[in-house]
């Protein structure tokens, strides 16, 4: 009887542990894609240069990503870039819900 009732209870904290994993994983990445938009923002004057970083980054990812560059001409000034992405969740009944995972990354304006 107790076996009964605390598999179930197992497995659902195997799922949550695993979907945080992914989640933590997933924010790993955007951080990193927005580091490296934010390096190009700081070098490129096209905002668009910094984007197309962001997303080669981000890889699969990249497609569904929000992306914002704001970029000043000014040198010396911070250049920021910001990703947003909505992951889907993995566990049969939740793969409906998209958890928003996002990221931002600041780098001074070099030229």
């Amino acid at each position: 009887m107790e076996f009964v009732l605390v598999v179930p209870l197992i497995v659902l904290v195997v799922a949550a542990c695993l979907e945080v994993a992914a989640l933590a994983r997933t924010r790993l990445v955007v951080v990193a894609a927005a580091r490296e938009g934010a390096r190009v923002a700081a070098t490129q004057p096209d905002p668009a240069d910094a984007a197309r970083a962001v997303r080669g980054a981000l890889g699969d990812l990249g497609d569904a990503a929000r992306i914002t560059v704001s970029r000043p001409h000014v040198v010396g000034r911070p250049a920021t870039v910001e990703v947003e992405v909505r992951q889907t969740l993995r566990t049969p009944l939740l793969q409906h819900l998209r958890v928003p995972v996002g990221g931002r990354a600041t780098m001074r304006v070099e030229r």
